[in-house]
Order: C-alpha cells, then sequence, then structure tokens
C-alpha cells in the first residue's frame, strides 16, 4: 500500500469539519485512504453509492437515507446523488459536530456549483491526485515549501538517470498502473480506464449529444498539451461549434482528465496573454494518448510538453499537503516573454520555474526569470530551472538551476 501525503490533512479536518469531501478521479485512491480513515474512528461505517440499491434509496428520499446514520459515515461516490448535498446540509445545521460525513467524489464539485454551494462553510474538500513522485519514494518532502523559504536548494539527493525520469513520466501515478510490470498490460488499463470514464461517469453528469467525438477531444489536448488553450482552432478541428467544445471540457475537467493551468497577471506595464494552458491530470495517460509505446523513450519532440506537465501536476501534488498555501500559474506576455510555473503564496509573493527537457542550462534559459525578478523586486523569492541535468547550478543569488529529481 502506498502512504497516501494527503492523509495528514483528511485527519485534521474531520477532527473540526462537519463534512469533508475526498474527490478525485477513478482509481486514484480515495475509497482506500478512507477506509483506511475509518479504522481509526469508532462505529464509523463506509457505504458506497455504486451499490444499485444504496443508489436508489439515497436518491428516493435523500432525507431520510441521511437521518438514518448517527456515527461517522463515509458516502463513497457521492457525485451519483447530488439531492444528498441539501439534506446533509439540513442535517450538519441541527447537529454541527466535527467528522459527521466524509464523502468521496469522482467529479470535481467546485465545478458543479449546486453542489458544492450547498455545503458552503460546513464543508472542507481535498483532492485526491495519482501518486506523486515523493510518495512513491516513500517521502513527505515539499519542494513548494523549499523553494519559498528563500534558502538555495543544497542537499543532495541520490542521481537518477535520464532513461529512469522519463520511465516515471510516462508511467504516470495511477496506483493500478504503477503495479502493471508489462507497458502493454498499462496501456491496456489506460484504454479501458478512459472508456469507463467516458461512457459512464460523463454521461452521469450530462446528457449531451456527440459523446463519441470526446476521445478524439482528449488525443487533441494531450498533443497540445502545455500549450495556450485555443478554443477556435480546436473547433475548426473537431468541427464543433465553440459552445458545445466548451462544455465538453468543463466536463473532462470535471472528471479530472484534464485541467487548465490559469494565467498569473501582475501590473508590469504590458500587455500579458489571459489564454489558460491546457494540462493532463496524469503523463501517463497522456503518454499513452499520444500513443507513446511505454516500453521505449518517448521521441524527441514530445519529451518537452511531458516533462512539464509532468512538473505542473507534481507541484498542484504538493500544494495539496505543503506547510505553504501557494496556487500555480502560468505567465506570458504579448511581446514573447513567458515562463512555465508561476508559484504565488497567500502573501503574493513569487517563485518562478522554467522547465527544460536537456540536460545543459545556458543564460537564454533564465533570462526571463531575470526580467520577472527586475520588475516584481522584493516579491520575487526565487527563479528555478528544472532539468534533466545532474548538477545544482547557481547562476546568482535568487536564480538556481535544479536537476528534476529535487522535485
Amino acid at each position: 500500500m502506498f502512504q497516501r501525503n494527503i492523509s495528514t490533512n483528511l485527519t485534521e479536518a474531520m477532527a473540526d469539519t462537519p463534512v469533508v469531501l475526498l474527490n478525485g478521479a477513478r482509481q486514484t485512491g480515495k475509497s482506500t485512504l478512507v477506509k483506511l480513515y475509518l479504522q481509526s474512528v469508532d462505529d464509523g461505517r463506509y457505504v458506497t453509492l455504486d451499490d444499485a440499491t444504496v443508489l436508489t434509496a439515497a436518491t428516493q428520499d435523500p432525507a431520510g437515507f441521511i437521518s438514518g446514520f448517527d456515527g461517522p459515515v463515509v458516502l463513497d461516490e457521492v457525485q451519483h446523488a447530488p439531492g444528498l448535498f441539501p439534506a446533509i446540509k439540513v442535517a450538519v445545521d441541527s447537529d454541527r459536530r466535527p467528522g459527521r460525513f466524509l464523502l468521496t467524489g469522482s467529479a470535481d464539485v467546485l465545478l458543479l456549483p449546486n453542489l458544492s454551494e450547498s455545503l458552503a462553510g460546513r464543508m472542507e474538500i481535498l483532492t485526491l491526485w495519482p501518486l506523486s513522485a515523493s510518495e512513491l519514494a516513500g517521502s513527505k518532502d515539499s519542494f513548494v515549501d523549499k523553494v519559498f523559504s528563500k534558502e538555495k536548494i543544497s542537499t543532495e539527493r541520490p542521481k537518477e538517470s535520464r532513461q529512469k525520469i522519463l520511465k516515471r513520466i510516462t508511467t504516470g501515478g495511477y496506483p493500478e498502473v504503477i503495479l502493471r510490470k508489462s507497458a502493454r498490460r498499462r496501456d491496456a488499463w489506460f484504454g479501458s480506464y478512459i472508456m469507463t470514464i467516458l461512457q459512464r461517469d460523463v454521461r452521469d453528469l450530462a446528457n449531451i449529444e456527440h459523446l463519441t467525438l470526446l476521445p478524439g477531444l482528449l488525443r487533441l489536448l494531450a498533443a497540445r498539451s502545455t500549450s495556450l488553450l485555443n478554443y477556435a482552432e480546436l473547433s475548426r478541428t473537431l468541427g464543433l461549434p465553440q459552445s458545445t467544445l466548451k462544455r465538453y471540457m468543463a466536463l473532462l475537467e470535471t472528471t479530472f482528465l484534464a485541467q487548465t493551468l490559469q494565467p498569473w497577471s501582475a501590473n508590469l506595464g504590458k500587455r500579458l496573454v489571459k489564454s489558460p494552458k491546457v494540462i493532463l491530470c496524469d503523463t501517463g495517460l497522456m503518454a499513452h494518448l499520444l500513443g507513446i509505446d511505454l516500453a521505449e523513450e518517448p521521441p524527441a519532440h514530445m519529451i518537452g510538453a511531458l516533462v512539464e506537465n509532468y512538473v505542473v501536476m507534481e507541484l498542484k501534488k504538493q500544494i495539496g499537503w505543503s506547510t505553504t498555501r501557494a496556487s500555480i500559474f502560468h505567465f506570458r506576455e504579448q511581446t514573447g516573454k513567458e515562463i512555465d510555473v508561476i508559484l504565488e503564496n497567500a502573501a503574493g509573493q513569487i517563485v518562478a520555474i522554467e522547465v527544460k527537457a536537456s540536460s545543459t542550462v545556458d543564460k537564454n534559459d533564465i533570462k526571463h526569470l531575470k526580467f520577472l525578478r527586475d520588475k516584481l523586486g522584493n516579491k520575487f523569492v526565487c527563479g528555478i530551472v528544472l532539468y534533466l541535468g545532474e548538477e545544482l547550478v547557481s547562476f546568482d543569488e535568487t536564480i538556481q538551476a535544479v536537476p528534476l529529481r529535487y522535485l
């Protein structure tokens, strides 16, 4: 069993909040994690709405269903019965004991306003992503906390070959995939996984036409990962109206297949590009969609996007358990200046990160980091170039080249 770093956050939330929702993609280990939590509490119950009988009872009489639980209860896959949310609200308003309801869902309720608003102020939401590199290594280290500490990264880490790093990226973080030794069997799992999500979860969330086009859209997004999201171009390629395309994109985000990386903006006196970037939620899934042989090194022209996508998702995962409350963005000016990742903490301080799929870093790789540092002044904490080389290299007091293994 893999130790999930967010488990401490889950225990802390259940200790002082009436309702906690653990959401995330299917097959990331949500059920395993909540069952493990139940072992630490008295009189806890586990109920899954994947069971047809349970689902019928929950949908026909939500209030009566909820009234049947007194002690702590886990309601697994709660997105199947949205009528439960108002019933839970009523129950919590009459009894505010912490830890009453632990919900799991394979749909992002933040993108389902009617569900999230019904429990505003009563529910804490945690997201369980596929396994991070830290979790695979049995570590709870936080690169996010480290870079905001204003100390240069200096502690040596065991070296990893380029081949090993790329294999980890193309395998991804789904536990079932990691446990499969054969690349052919991993590829088969991804194929079945996508089909299940699109035919089951998406249909449950929305009654829309042309769902057969969703796999093609997902492949297009994989090919354009880490690029700016251009609805007009995608619309022309697929032959779909932009309104329909945006609904499809929202469904892929809701089911944790794709994400958008929003642009960061500040008053820098320049016009900024406001478009988000496309990110796939797992680089193993991305490699499968791109038709990469999971037993081989990816083609050279695909490595850059895979590595950048990997970095973004690793940082999103770490933000979930880091002490530093940070948000993640990208930065691009219309003049061409761009930075792959911007981390901003609650105080408005900035860490800027460039991602290079090469074994060397030169002055051209840090010029945009210097530009942003000069513009931000004291708000600029540090600039990092994450790359596939082996050595920690300091360019000056605030800019450093860091091997990807340190992530």
